[in-house]
């Protein structure tokens, strides 16, 4: 048995972002909060999306302070600026970043976010949610979940509802025709591995399975035309959906172990989210793959990577070695490669496992590590 949980309304293709005051009229709604960052108000998209609406009649006002891994801080600036006007929805527009903020804006009112952290559910009513994703990766779009970094004690807190599902996403593939290929690889990555994880996870469905199995398929061969020819539609398409998907999956089933040790090297080293997955993600497949053979195999054969005839455990080797390749060609760095002081590193290993473990997301894992397997599993990637 499952529950399945989507937003209401998907709208997918090349040019769907002009259909926004559309969506925005079908459901009643006319005063806008846009969350977003200074990267995407300097690269004209907001200006664009502000005339989109005000051609319609509707005036949006626009926060522009949203920054890398959201902090409780910034949000908090958010939730203020929301305050001072009149709003009836709240539109993330931009990667998953502005995204989560919004999410945390819409739902947040006066509370701390740290009451609102896992393993607590918010499911109340909050302000509706537009998603505008501009990165094919996190996954936002479509899952009830957010995180928000507190700065002062450098955890990634996963606060998880359906009241931070947004009511509506526009996945208007042409938003990414311009990302470099370093967004493009991180954000790539982060989709498979929400898809690999939610179709290993504990928590898996066969809902979850069929989302999750064709964003694979969409995924692995597409990420490399679109980090080599960024102008791919086809590729870029590919991975929208793959992204979506791929969301879809893990909101309907869970992420797991490499989700869980990912975010504390994000919130203490502030790499991006996509890349810290990267760097763990081989590792942490060859460790948990004996505990759910079948099922990574399966994963192997979506990809392309193992074909039908080979054995679970001949298909998975192939896997390990595929994630380990992709890693190499796409330029992904090892912590030690990426600069990372390894002092600082072995240092941090204990309360990074516990925040990891914290987190809830390994103990969904097929294999389910203690803290010192955790701490095993971080040094093995230190240098991988």
């Amino acid at each position: 048995m499952a529950s399945i949980h989507l937003p209401r309304t998907i709208r997918i293709g090349g040019g769907v972002l002009a259909e926004l005051p559309a969506v925005l009229a079908q459901n009643g709604l006319s005063r806008p909060l846009i969350v977003t960052d200074g990267w995407i108000e300097s690269s004209g998209l907001l200006a664009r999306v502000q005339d989109l609406l005000a051609k319609a009649g509707i005036a949006a006002r626009a926060f522009t302070g949203v920054v890398p891994d959201p902090t409780v801080a910034s949000v908090e600036a958010g939730c203020a600026f929301l305050a001072e006007g009149d709003h009836d929805c709240v539109i993330g527009l931009g990667g998953g970043s502005p995204i989560d903020s919004a999410k945390m804006i819409a739902v947040k009112g006066t509370r701390r976010i740290a009451d609102l952290k896992a393993p607590h559910q918010e499911d109340a009513p909050a302000l509706p949610i537009v998603a505008i994703p501009t990165t094919a990766g996190t996954g936002s779009e479509a899952t009830r979940f957010t995180v928000i970094t507190d700065a002062d004690t450098d955890e990634k807190m996963l606060c998880a509802g359906l009241a931070y599902l947004p009511s509506f996403a526009l996945c208007d593939f042409e938003l990414t025709l311009t990302k470099p290929a370093r967004l493009t690889a991180d954000t790539g990555i982060d989709s498979l591995v929400h898809a690999v994880e939610a179709y290993v996870s504990k928590q898996a469905n066969p809902f979850a399975d069929s989302m999750a199995l064709n964003a694979m398929r969409l995924i692995w061969p597409n990420l490399p035309l679109a980090c080599q020819d960024p102008g791919n539609r086809a590729a870029r398409e590919a991975l929208m959906l793959g992204a979506l998907q791929g969301g879809i999956a893990f909101s309907n089933s869970s992420v797991a172990l490499v989700h869980g040790m990912s975010r504390p090297i994000g919130a203490h080293f502030h790499v991006s989210h996509g890349l810290s997955n990267a760097m763990l993600m081989p590792v942490v497949t060859q460790w948990s793959a004996p505990a759910a053979l079948p099922r990574y195999a399966d994963c192997a054969r979506a990809m392309g990577v193992a074909d039908a005839a080979e054995s679970d455990q001949s298909a998975v080797g192939r896997l390990i070695e595929a994630l380990h390749q992709i890693n190499a060609d796409l330029a992904v760095p090892s912590p030690a490669a990426y600069g990372i002081d390894k002092a600082r590193w072995d240092e941090l290993l204990p309360l990074m496992a516990e925040q990891a473990l914290a987190s809830g997301s390994p103990g969904n894992n097929p294999r389910v590590p203690g803290l010192e397997e955790i701490v095993g599993l971080y040094l093995a990637a230190w240098a991988h």
